[in-house]
């Protein structure tokens, strides 16, 4: 989002999703179950893959 300059109410208008949903993601140190067509809203308005917005990290590995 931030390379893009997109806030999250262009991004909420964009994939139909709530702003506060949006901000959800974005604070969670954990991923929430999202839906691939979720998943695929987000993509397509960031113009990304979802490896660009996921990253896994092993829960031995995580600096907590």
């Amino acid at each position: 989002m931030a390379r893009r300059k997109m806030t999250n109410r262009r991004l909420a208008a964009l994939t139909g999703m709530h702003e506060n949903s949006i901000s959800h993601i974005k604070n969670l140190d954990t991923l929430p179950e999202i839906g691939g067509a979720t998943l695929e809203r987000l993509c397509v308005a960031l113009d990304c893959t979802p490896g660009d917005l996921i990253e896994f990290v092993r829960e031995g590995d995580r600096n907590d």
